[in-house]
């Protein structure tokens, strides 16, 4: 049984009790991990594809541990120019072990962040927005329904304030 699923934005074919290494996952090592971004689950003949992915197929995994790979030269050159430059780069990975692959019947995992509740404004900061939201002519129109004088002289910022 191998499934096909996406970690830490990069797609890996995994089986169970596979190591594979990817890229740096913000979990301590030791602890357990699930995936329910699974795109394809493969039982043998029984083969189920995502649409993108597949509801309840979770990938369970431990982490093993957290490291740096090879190093990478990046050496750019112009020639005849004397532009010389080199780079080098170590990618952070994590190492982790696939424990299990549920086709079906898993739970979602909760997000990794806490949203946060966003507290009702006043309304005077909203009917702001709104305003600035509006161009200078719809701001017109509005000031003069509202029998505001010196309109036309006034700028955007000064329509505003005298709206509000």
């Amino acid at each position: 049984m191998y499934a096909i699923v996406e970690i830490a934005g990069q797609q890996f074919k995994v089986e169970k009790d596979q190591k594979v290494f990817v890229h740096r996952l913000q979990t301590e090592e030791g602890k357990k991990v699930s995936f329910d971004n699974v795109l394809l689950v493969a039982d043998g003949d029984n083969v189920t594809v995502g649409a993108p992915a597949i509801d309840g197929a979770q990938v369970g995994a431990k982490v093993l541990k957290h490291l740096k790979g090879d190093k990478v030269i990046v050496f750019k050159k112009k020639r005849r120019k004397g532009y010389r430059v080199k780079n080098g780069h170590r990618q952070s990975l994590t190492e982790i072990q696939i424990e299990s692959i549920a086709a079906s019947g898993a739970k979602k995992a909760a997000p990794a962040k806490a949203t946060k509740k966003v507290e009702a404004k006043p309304e005077a900061t909203e009917a702001s927005n709104d305003l600035s939201k509006m161009t200078v002519a719809q701001l017109k129109e509005m000031a003069k329904a509202k029998g505001i004088e010196g309109i036309s002289s006034m700028k955007k910022a000064d329509l505003i304030a005298a709206l509000s």
